[in-house]
């Protein structure tokens, strides 16, 4: 079963134009209605009411004057006016117009495998229903089929694989288009001809490994899901045109319902991992969820800048694959990435683990990542926070590796924490620090960085004259006339202490 709000989440994926009215997201989906001209009020209030054949504004309002439905979906040209919107919030039934461009068949396919769950989207789409449908265009149109998405990623191919070119047996073994052929054909137009059009394409022989074929869009509405591909000796005739376009739309509703299913799976694999690291007071019960150990667990926050998708492709393949055979479970949260790793006594797991992914990422996109510290399940939270602060860390310098772990800055983290609590407050405008850095900006001297030099050295003149590559006798020369500007306190403990906090903190906020 699905809630109000997942359902309009995962329907605003496939097309949804226009939500009016009042929306319980939390309203429980147990059973589908289909809108009928005869008795319209049929509809239960945890039903979506499919409302086909409502082909104006003024029969929608009519409809909601006597449905108890929980939403009315519509399929429409037409827009939601202020009377539908008015009709809506008195009827206390949302209204969603989805583009008509998305066929009837599709809409109902994800519908229906989002509201009667995991038992309908595997008998929907089930792996070997995709191919047994390439089986079935190979046997309308005479070539071998393969199935692919929009990454040119295989999802299906047919049986049929005598003469097959070298091109098409490296696709199948592994299970994505070789670059190499990918590039061969985006120079032929043929993606360009994929985005655009829905009619089959004839993609003439290329080269000895890649010999001619041709490719249909898979498109729900105006969104391309992938693609159908067949090894062909020659054009296609009329009637094997029309075999894969048919293929084709089926494809669409399989892949829909596929999509469908893993993207509710997600959401609730985000909600249970978003309150995991917020804190939730059902902890032990989401994990038990989801799946994890107790212990040894590490959160990572990730983000990826490489286009409007990056974050997107991201999300996908951080929780490709059962969950049972990942290390960590996801949630998107705004633009982050959070997921929770299991085996993090060492950071090396978490580390390998991102890198993994961000070589799944297009070869333009930016990546930064944080690994927080070791955790149980009471202190993911904190493991939540020092993998923020580890991103920030990162995205701040461009030369650290990805990615950043709170195991490896600490230091540079608890600093940036002492920069933030003192920017809260007034800085001091006395004391030694602020002296000498007012002297320096004044005269030109350079008494801040020897009064570093000296601390770090812990007062050893030597070993300070030797960082700031001058004479000791220099040293011993500033270091009276900065006794002359302020008062040093060097021979007390609390005092060297705090103007080293000082010096870093003003190198945190000022550089």
């Amino acid at each position: 079963m699905v809630v109000l709000g997942q359902l309009l989440d995962i329907l605003g994926t496939l097309g949804v134009r226009e939500c009016r009215g009042p929306v319980d997201r939390g309203a429980m989906l147990r059973g589908l209605a289909l809108y009928d001209p005869s008795d319209p009020g049929t509809a239960a209030g945890d039903q979506v009411m499919l409302g086909v054949g409502i082909d104006s504004p003024e029969r929608a309002v009519r409809v909601l004057a006597d449905t108890d439905a929980a939403v009315l979906v519509l399929r429409a040209a037409f827009s939601l006016d202020e009377g539908v919107a008015h009709a809506a919030r008195d009827a206390g039934v949302p209204v969603v117009r989805v583009d008509p461009g998305v066929s009837w068949g599709q809409l109902v396919a994800v519908i229906h495998t989002l509201v009667f769950g995991e038992r309908a989207a595997a008998k929907a789409a089930a792996p070997g229903g995709l191919f047994d449908l390439a089986d079935t265009i190979a046997g309308a149109v005479g070539g071998p089929v393969t199935i692919e998405d929009v990454q040119a990623r295989v999802l299906a191919y047919s049986h049929r694989q005598q003469d097959v070119d070298q091109a098409r047996l490296r696709t199948i073994l592994g299970r994505r288009v070789p670059d190499e052929t990918l590039e061969a054909l985006r120079s032929q137009g043929v993606f360009a001809h994929l985005d655009e059009s829905d009619e089959p394409l004839f993609v003439p022989e290329l080269s000895s490994e890649l010999t001619a074929r041709v490719v249909v869009a898979v498109r729900a509405g105006r969104e391309l899901l992938g693609s159908v591909w067949v090894e062909v000796d020659g054009p296609l005739t009329l009637g094997q045109n029309a075999a894969l376009v048919a293929g084709a739309r089926v494809a669409a509703t399989h892949l829909l319902t596929t999509r469908a299913s893993a993207d509710l799976e997600r959401r609730v694999e985000g909600d249970l991992v978003q309150s995991l690291i917020e804190g939730g007071t059902d902890a032990p019960a989401a994990l038990l969820r989801l799946g994890l150990p107790a212990t040894d667990l590490r959160v990572v926050a990730l983000r990826a800048d490489g286009g409007a998708d990056a974050m997107l492709l991201a999300a996908r393949h951080a929780t490709i694959g059962f969950t049972w055979s990942r290390p960590g479970r996801s949630a998107l949260v705004g633009d982050v990435l959070y997921t929770v790793l299991s085996g993090g006594k060492e950071a090396e797991a978490a580390c390998a683990w991102v890198r993994a992914l961000a070589r799944e990422l297009p070869s333009d996109a930016r990546v930064w990542a944080g690994v927080g510290g070791p955790a149980d399940v009471s202190q993911l939270p904190a493991s939540r926070s020092e993998a923020d602060e580890s991103l920030a860390v990162h995205m701040s310098d461009p030369d650290a590796e990805l990615p950043v772990t709170y195991d490896a800055v600490w230091d540079r983290i608890l600093l940036r924490r002492l920069a933030g609590a003192a920017a809260a407050g007034r800085m001091p405008t006395t004391g030694p620090v602020v002296d000498l850095a007012r002297h320096d900006a004044e005269h030109g001297s350079e008494y801040v960085p020897t009064l570093r030099a000296l601390l770090r050295a812990q007062g050893d003149l030597r070993e300070a004259s030797a960082r700031l590559a001058v004479h000791p006798n220099t040293v011993r020369y500033r270091l009276r006339k900065m006794s002359e500007i302020t008062r040093l306190d060097l021979d007390d403990p609390r005092k060297r202490l705090a103007m080293m906090i000082a010096l870093e903190v003003g190198a945190v906020m000022f550089g």
